[in-house]
Formats: structure tokens, sequence, C-alpha cells
């Protein structure tokens, strides 16, 4: 699903598109489902660099645990306040459960990290009308818009 020529079936726009929407307008509270203390796991950089551009994070793991001064919570149904971006760092096994729970919650999109992909998932979320991104990374794409 990467690259200039992807074209979303939802929404008629390019990957492209919807990659600068989701980072620019979408708003600014970004859950990071994956996202632990444990500073040599990839979310801990990415929710740093996150904060950096100026999003929220909202750290989600099991643990529940604070993160780059953000309290953490055991899932998304727990957190108390509306998210506008689902950031997935789970295997692709369980990213389309983390993609329904996003629909579930009321996000505006679901992204999916380098690495995880789910077809049926990037398919129901669209579907539901969320922006969805897949295999990509944001603190790649961010430092890109400029």
């Amino acid at each position: 699903m990467s690259g200039d020529t992807t074209t979303s079936e939802a929404t008629g726009r390019s990957e492209e598109e919807v990659v600068r929407r989701i980072l620019t307008g979408t708003g600014d509270t970004w859950a990071v489902v994956g996202l632990s203390s444990n500073r040599e796991r990839a979310a801990y950089g990415v929710a740093a660099v996150l904060q950096r551009f100026g999003k929220r994070i909202v750290p989600v793991h099991p643990k529940a645990e604070t993160v780059h001064g953000e309290p953490g919570y055991a899932s998304l149904a727990d957190v108390p306040f509306p998210v506008d971006v689902v950031d997935v760092f789970v295997n692709s096994e369980l990213a389309g459960e983390v993609a329904d729970r996003a629909v579930a919650i009321g996000a505006k999109a679901v992204w999916f990290q380098l690495g995880v992909v789910d077809a049926a998932a990037y398919a129901r979320t669209t579907e539901a009308g969320l922006d969805m991104v897949m295999d990509r990374c944001p603190a790649i794409e961010i430092p890109r818009l400029g």
C-alpha cells in the first residue's frame, strides 16, 4: 500500500494525500498501541518524534506505563478522552483487532507501522470512513512535509 500511486478506494485520494491529511489535519492526539518504556523498541523513538512535531501521544500497552511524560492505558477502550489517530505497533496478526477497536472508539484515522500489513483490516477501516495508512512510519513521513 505504499507509494505515490496507491489510491484509497474509500476516499479517492492518493496514499500521499492521506498521509499528509493524517499528519497535518486529522488531529493531534495519537494513541500509540504497543508503546512501552522500553527505549530499544521502535515505538519509543517514533513517539518521541511525534511529540517533537506537536502531537500528544497516548501510550497504549497492557502494562499501562507512563512514557515520555504521558500516562499509559491498558487498552484503547480505557483512554478517557477522544483519540484522533491510532498508531499500531503490534504484529500483523493482531493489527486488525486494533483497527476494529479504533473504529469502535471513534478515532479518525489508523496508521499501521512499517511491516504491519492486514489488507482486510484496511478495507474494513476505510469502509467505516476512517483514513488509513499501512506499512509506513510517521517518524519518516512527518519531516518530509516541511
